[in-house]
């Protein structure tokens, strides 16, 4: 195998999950012309965060291979809904909504991808021509028998749980928006490998060249157990600000960084693995970490804030100073004492007064700077306090 290619086959697999077929994508490098990368994304308001930063690094890296992204937004398949296992689809979204959610999409994923390199497309441009005996054209290619084979619909018809007859034309039109755009090589999370294949179905039956497929792994949130995700409140987003991004890598286990390292960091191979060794060696992981937490601030905002985050956390966790920018929040109250449970919820350290009660328990609330250890503890009227809560949610809170 040609050197060049070898080594491009190697940063297009580091960190992914399966590539299908690589014999066929060793061919589209040979022949040297840049090949089309899609990437399908919901047409809901972005709100990334590192998990999705997996799929859209391996989209740069490709880009810097001289390969051409086709950034599709699913506008179309959106009304449909990817089918979950739970029975749900996504609220319809009108033409005006697409456009502003593309705007902010535009906005983050920027921030990774090279935009001379990318273009935005819609599927909804060539879906919108397809008629309804089209559509029956395009269900009749594929059995009920095939369909089941996914695994949340085998699981949802086992369990006799409903499958409406509308959830299968989601991977079919997943699908031919490949065969619409004659996509070389599509990527997705290990969870899409379905809706994957199927492109490369209906690229077959419509005479193309099929597409090769790479899955990459789904990333585990800052709990280290499941998916990163917003509703779980384990993620880091890449619109936060450098002080949070960085406490919150700053605050994963050791095992946990060595898998963010692989799938985020555009460290090389060799330098991960000569950290590795060092820690084996005694250095402190503390040191590694710091690392990670410094690249993804400076990716999502600048070295400088990256430089800052980094002393802030240092002042803040080892000399024990207070962030500047804590907000000051004024509290209106009736009664000359209200209970510190209803204090957390009103400041908005804790979303309820159950999580506050929980924090308290697990030692994570001080009160100018002491441990709080009773549950049932009133702050007077007319008191000023600084409230901390875990690391790194601080406010001053004035009861008046």
């Amino acid at each position: 195998m040609n050197k060049s290619i070898k080594s491009q086959l190697e940063i297009i697999k580091r960190g992914s999950h399966e590539l299908l077929v690589e014999i066929e994508l060793e061919s589209k490098l040979i022949s040297g012309r840049p090949l089309r990368i899609k990437a399908g994304f919901d047409p809901t308001a972005p709100d990334l965060h590192l998990g999705h930063t997996v799929l859209l690094n391996k989209l740069r890296q490709l880009q810097e291979m001289g390969h051409h992204v086709v950034f599709l937004i699913g506008d179309f398949t959106g009304m449909i809904g990817d089918p979950s296992g739970k029975n749900t689809t996504r609220p319809p979204l009108n033409r005006e909504q697409v456009s502003e959610n593309a705007k902010s999409y535009s906005t983050q994923v920027f921030k990774i991808l090279k935009p001379e390199h990318t273009e935005v497309v819609f599927n909804s441009s060539w879906m919108d021509k397809l008629n309804a005996a089209d559509l029956i054209k395009l269900a009749a290619t594929h059995t009920v028998a095939r369909m089941l084979e996914r695994d949340d619909f085998d699981k949802r018809y086992r369990n006799n749980q409903a499958i409406a007859i509308h959830e299968f034309l989601y991977p079919l039109i997943q699908g031919y928006d490949s065969v619409a755009l004659k996509a070389d090589l599509e990527l997705g999370g290990t969870d899409q490998k379905f809706n994957l294949l199927m492109g490369r179905e209906l690229q077959k039956h419509f005479g193309q060249s099929q597409q090769c497929i790479l899955t990459m792994p789904l990333l585990e949130g800052l709990d280290g157990i499941n998916k990163m995700s917003k509703s779980l409140n384990n993620y880091v987003g890449i619109t936060e600000s450098p002080k949070e991004i960085f406490g919150k890598l700053m605050s994963v286990s050791d095992q946990l960084m060595w898998r963010y390292l692989d799938l985020l960091s555009f460290e090389s191979l060799s330098t991960i693995q000569k950290w590795k060794e060092d820690v084996e060696g005694g250095r402190n992981p503390r040191d590694i970490k710091v690392r990670l937490a410094q690249e993804m601030v400076a990716r999502f905002h600048s070295p400088q804030a990256a430089t800052e985050a980094l002393s802030d956390f240092e002042a803040r966790f080892k000399h024990g100073a207070l962030p500047d920018d804590m907000p000051e929040i004024i509290i209106q109250s009736q009664d000359n004492e209200i209970p510190l449970v209803q204090l957390l919820k009103q400041t908005g350290l804790t979303a309820s007064t159950s999580e506050a009660l929980r924090m308290i328990d697990q030692g994570a609330v001080k009160l100018n700077g002491e441990k709080v250890e009773n549950k049932l503890a009133k702050i007077t009227r007319g008191e000023s306090i600084v409230i901390q809560v875990g690391k790194r949610k601080f406010a001053r809170a004035i009861i008046q």
